[in-house]
């Protein structure tokens, strides 16, 4: 279905899979909460897309996280429409598995989101995370706001700062305004909770980001 390059780059839209007019079929709620999958985001909150190898670990993560208030998976930052798990898998969709994070800034600071996404994984390792290779496995930090951009960018230059003073390699994480965001199927949506025991790739390098609770800049 797709040459193997696309497991190491991302593929150019003209050449990705041509997707489909209709949004597959989802959880019609969230299995933890009981909320709507797809719901709006409450004044006063705010929403980021992020991307940290497999969603199931990267999604229980957040959920686990004091103040998130909502989380989904789903895939994004590629170029085919409505993909399925299977497309975005053969790395033709040129999507990364994401997380929809909704959170509560008075309960979280947006800076101790981007603390909790840094230490999940090791933001170096290009098209991959751990022992899953594939463009759909690259790091990724999606923005709603220009503030919210700026701070990303400014939290993985604090944070490569420690990574190179560890020893450790280049952050290759993709840091862009939030575009189309597909929910993923039913069965992935808080997986790890309707499966206790399965798959976690979720492994950060053990480097402290120096930004968040109450770290001052």
């Amino acid at each position: 279905m797709s040459d193997p390059v696309w497991k190491s780059e991302i593929i150019p839209a003209d050449q990705a899979l041509p997707g489909r007019q209709m949004a597959i079929p989802t959880a019609p709620s969230h299995f933890i909460t009981g909320r709507d999958i797809r719901i709006e985001v409450p004044d006063g909150m705010m929403e980021i897309f992020v991307g940290m190898g497999c969603f199931w670990g990267a999604e229980r993560l957040f959920w686990e996280t004091t103040g998130i208030w909502h989380t989904a998976v789903g895939y994004g930052g590629g170029s085919t429409p409505n993909p399925t798990y299977e497309e975005t898998c053969t790395g033709a969709t040129g999507h990364t598995e994401l997380v929809r994070v909704v959170f509560d800034p008075v309960e979280i600071l947006p800076e101790d989101v981007l603390k909790v996404f840094w230490e999940g994984h090791d933001p170096t390792q290009g098209m991959r995370q751990g022992n899953d290779r594939g463009t759909q496995y690259r790091s990724a930090l999606y923005t709603t706001s220009e503030a919210q951009l700026g701070l990303a960018r400014q939290s993985a230059e604090r944070y490569q700062a420690e990574l190179s003073r560890a020893g450790l390699g280049h952050i290759t994480t993709e840091i862009a305004a939030a575009g189309p965001f597909y929910y993923a199927e039913d069965y992935h949506q808080q997986y790890l909770a309707k499966n206790p025991s399965g798959y976690c790739g979720i492994g950060g390098t053990g480097v402290v980001c120096p930004i968040g609770l109450g770290v001052d800049a």
